[in-house]
């Protein structure tokens, strides 16, 4: 088994190879273009991909150069945050996301059914979905509602 990281910081680059984990700087807005078609399995984007600029370019290339993507973000339209905002009139923070509005590295403000809706749209099959939440109540309501339940997803991801 053999992995590879992309890194865009210089810290990160050097923190990967401080703990000997094989990294390449890159910036994956601009793609995975040093990497060949399909040369991995799976290719895995956790809690990121509301962070990127161009999140269809990087879903694209994921797919490209994996059979599979593993893809994991938090859900804006969690139930937590919606009441934040509608109680607070501010901009929700989280255990998970615990930046302000003028800090956070969050750009794309993706629900689950956004994601579903994208997948969908942009003709990405489906092979898993798991909805994730820390609550005792979300826990159960997760499977039945994710979309108000799930505090983030993570999806398995192909072509069709």
């Amino acid at each position: 088994m053999r992995g590879s990281g992309i890194e865009i910081s210089d810290e990160g680059v050097r923190a990967c190879i401080g703990k000997g984990l094989p990294v390449l700087q890159g910036d994956i807005d601009e793609g995975l273009r040093d990497y060949p078609d399909h040369s991995f399995d799976y290719i895995i984007l956790n809690q990121t991909l509301q962070a990127v600029k161009k999140p269809d370019v990087v879903l694209g290339e994921m797919l490209r150069v994996g059979e599979m993507a593993v893809v994991g973000f938090p859900n804006f339209a969690y139930w937590k945050m919606r009441m934040y905002l509608l109680l607070r009139g501010r901009m929700p923070k989280t255990e998970f996301l615990p930046y302000d509005w003028y800090n956070t590295p969050n750009i794309h403000f993706c629900s689950i059914t956004d994601f579903n809706g994208y997948c969908d749209r942009f003709g990405l099959r489906v092979e898993r979905r798991i909805y994730l939440s820390n609550d005792r109540g979300g826990r159960v309501l997760r499977g039945v509602r994710p979309n108000l339940f799930a505090e983030s997803a993570v999806y398995l991801l192909a072509m069709k």
